[in-house]
């Protein structure tokens, strides 16, 4: 099963969570503040995080933002905050999921079991390829393999949410062809949220700006969305 970070400074709920986790036959870590959070990262990467928006010194969005600078597993934040806007920057700083308090354990489950299915999914997938596609695409100076999850732009492996990993595989496997914000959403994100728009958005350009100079080759569609065009020889 699966090694699970919870992070949250209410200890009842933290503790509550945690025996949920290993009645589920997971293994819990848990942290009660952002900066133990961190270190508990650093010492041992988590296959999923489960973090609290709310916490008492890093809040949970610089927290997030911190480990999406060197991490790639999946973030499910826990928020007391509903409104629109603040869902949409939580995925925005790398969250991919959130879980509004107060919340059912069965549906903080679920949302867990899906999250890790999918991570199961993606890794099946990558290993066995789709569509008689190749185990990794090569353009120009970069290679993207699904693989090993990985994408190296001239000798240099970049570090890539696991978004922007799956944007970046989708766009290098299909040079040319048009993406919209929707058909993005539905195929990364998996929701028709019209509000998430902006979540594609800021992937798309944190995204370019990894990518340097070979960013230039996803391109805005006016009107639809983005396409990669394959570099000049």
């Amino acid at each position: 099963m699966a090694l699970v970070l919870v992070v949250e400074d209410e200890n009842d709920l933290n503790n509550l969570v945690r025996d949920q986790l290993v009645a589920e036959g997971h293994t819990v870590d848990q942290a009660f503040d952002g900066a133990a959070a961190l270190a508990a990262v650093e010492k041992q990467v988590p296959d999923l995080v489960i973090l609290d928006w709310m916490l008492p010194d890093l809040d949970g969005l610089t927290v997030c933002r911190r480990m999406r600078q060197d991490h790639v597993m999946p973030i499910l934040m826990l928020t007391a905050r509903g409104e629109e806007v603040d869902r949409v920057l939580g995925l925005e700083v790398g969250a991919d999921d959130y879980v509004t308090k107060p919340f059912s354990m069965r549906e903080l489950l679920a949302r867990v079991r899906a999250m890790l299915r999918r991570v199961d999914l993606e890794t099946r997938r990558q290993h066995h390829g789709e569509a008689g596609q190749p185990a990794a695409v090569v353009v120009g100076g970069l290679t993207v393999d699904p693989d090993s999850h990985t994408a190296v732009l001239d000798g240099t492996t970049l570090k890539l949410t696991p978004k922007e990993f799956q944007l970046l595989h989708l766009f290098v496997s299909n040079p040319g062809r048009a993406f919209s914000r929707e058909f993005l959403l539905e195929r990364v994100w998996e929701t028709q949220f019209e509000g998430y728009d902006r979540a594609v958005d800021t992937h798309i350009t944190r995204l370019r700006r990894k990518l340097g100079l070979l960013g230039d080759c996803i391109v805005t569609v006016w009107g639809v969305g983005y396409r990669f065009n394959r570099p000049p020889a």
